[in-house]
């Protein structure tokens, strides 16, 4: 008979013992479906837990953290759903990755709304500006972006169905620190029909290189909602994309190097445009 993995463990009944010791993890292909993400870091798994803590399928933590569990323990408590300390070694089989906070939480993936040109054109009636990925293909970049436009106070982000767009991965969650439980994030399929589409409404915002690009302080002296496309890493924005944009955004530098990472233009222009309220 197969070995069971604690992916196909049932849930404690109430008159368990809360404390009773969970089935050992393993940590093998097998063991966690792929549907879930492993979500580690303390700031991470606290924003989960504070946002949606009915994802969380399974806590797993370091005795360095534990004063910290408390709260997260109890309810998984409550949602009968298993926890356990475990040791540096274990923690980063779970995590896959040293770099885990000593705490992991596995956990149901984050659901994406399809952006319609309908819903996209009510998020800008509302002054809402949209930062679109589109193509970026580095989870860490991903993640660093969506931290900044929570730090900013932005809700939304949008990912593109570029055919090289990273997803909401293990990674990204990791390098978000929280940033992506505190963002609706959206799928936009065919982008460029969507651009076609909401055009005359809001304004069309490309992050290229350009010697004919605008500055960030042109755009903050014409307020108005934007939608801001980011492209990949080495390629940028596709040419049809970069047509479709009413204003190329540039960012001068001092031409030491030939451009910012990704992530870190996301920043600049994340708190140039940042909601007045934050």
């Amino acid at each position: 008979m197969p070995r069971k993995t604690l992916s196909h463990q049932r849930f404690p009944k109430e008159s368990e013992r809360t404390d009773r010791p969970v089935r050992h993890y393993q940590a093998s292909k097998t063991s966690r479906p792929p549907s879930l993400l492993r979500v580690a870091g303390l700031s991470a798994v606290s924003a989960l837990f504070q946002h949606a803590p009915d994802r969380v399928v399974r806590l797993f933590y370091e005795d360095r953290q534990a004063r910290q569990m408390g709260d997260f323990c109890a309810r998984m408590a409550q949602f009968r759903r298993p926890y356990r300390k475990v040791d540096a070694d274990e923690l980063t089989k779970i995590a896959g990755t040293v770099l885990h906070g000593g705490v992991v939480a596995i956990a149901e993936p984050q659901s994406e709304s399809r952006l319609t040109a309908a819903e996209c054109k009510r998020l800008m009636d509302t002054g809402t500006n949209l930062f679109v990925l589109d193509g970026i293909g580095n989870p860490h970049n991903v993640g660093a972006i969506a931290r900044s436009l929570a730090f900013f106070g932005f809700g939304h982000l949008v990912l593109s169905d570029h055919p090289q767009q990273a997803g909401l991965s293990d990674a990204a969650y990791r390098i978000a620190e929280g940033g992506l439980d505190c963002l609706a994030v959206f799928r936009a399929t065919n982008l460029n029909e969507l651009l076609r589409e909401i055009k005359g409404h809001g304004r069309i915002v490309g992050a290229a290189l350009s010697s004919q690009g605008q500055t960030l302080e042109t755009l903050q002296l014409q307020p108005q909602s934007s939608l801001i496309l980011l492209g990949n890493e080495e390629q940028g924005l596709a040419r049809a994309t970069l047509n479709q944009c009413d204003v190329i955004l540039t960012l001068p530098g001092s031409g030491a190097v030939q451009s910012l990472n990704v992530a870190a233009t996301a920043a600049i222009i994340a708190h140039a445009l940042r909601p007045r309220t934050a």
